[in-house]
């Protein structure tokens, strides 16, 4: 699994032939985000797992360390991420549910309007995108054995909301799945005051790696204003997906 991670200098870059259409880096990570966040309500009126949601949104990140978003049209790559997901994690959702909650979702706009073959044929393109390498691991389960040999399995809930969130940043590109997990224990005990300094002592990690991926957590939340609903602002992303062509 670590031959898949990636340098963080290598994840966040924006693809030339979207650099030429004048989108920032700010304006391609907004993009990621706003995207994680159109896969996990089109996934909430599909009914599917947070692991298929989880497992969409990697490889919807994945893709876009490798094409651009001029050639491959984020608004048709976040649901065939989840159609490809869902197959993958055994909980497969028909491609023309996704089609009909497309439509209920964003019936208005004309640049969501796909049909069942769109997305069949952009699950084509990204088996090919991501190398038919389709395995993920993810935080959930280290989090929870980890919870558990710490002790403090009251922080469950609290802790699994923050690796949720980790989904909004490439995190999951970068590091092994169980440091994401320790560093949102991390922030729990220190928010929630629980005193876990000894027992990540007898863990031997290098702790420096976990405050960092905590340190990147918590930047996000400050830098980033988000609704936990609804996502970004539309006056903040609207002009941004302007800039992208639609396939629609």
């Amino acid at each position: 699994s670590s031959k898949q991670l990636l340098d963080p200098e290598e994840v966040d870059v924006v693809p030339a032939a979207d650099r030429e259409r004048g989108v920032t880096p700010v304006e391609f990570r907004l993009v990621k985000i706003h995207m994680s966040f159109h896969i996990w309500r089109l996934a909430q009126q599909v009914k599917v797992r947070q692991r298929v949601i989880a497992t969409a949104i990697t490889y919807f990140r994945r893709v876009y360390t490798r094409k651009s978003m001029t050639e491959y049209d984020p608004r048709l790559v976040a649901p065939a991420c989840l159609y490809l997901a869902s197959k993958v994690e055994e909980s497969t959702v028909q491609a023309r549910l996704l089609v009909f909650y497309i439509k209920k979702m964003c019936g208005s706009d004309d640049k969501y309007r796909f049909e069942i073959k769109d997305i069949l044929e952009m699950e084509m393109k990204l088996l090919e995108a991501l190398d038919y390498y389709l395995v993920v691991y993810h935080p959930y389960r280290p989090l929870l054995q980890l919870l558990q040999d710490a002790g403090i399995t009251d922080l469950t809930q609290f802790a699994w909301g923050l690796v949720n969130d980790t989904y909004k940043m490439d995190l999951i590109l970068i590091y092994p799945p169980y440091m994401i997990a320790l560093a949102c224990i991390y922030i729990a005990s220190v928010l929630k005051d629980k005193d876990t300094t000894s027992w990540f002592e007898e863990l031997r990690v290098d702790m420096n790696i976990v405050k960092n991926i905590s340190m990147e957590i918590l930047d996000f939340y400050d830098t980033y204003k988000i609704d936990p609903q609804r996502g970004l602002q539309e006056d903040k992303i609207i002009p941004v997906m302007n800039k992208l062509p639609s396939k629609a």
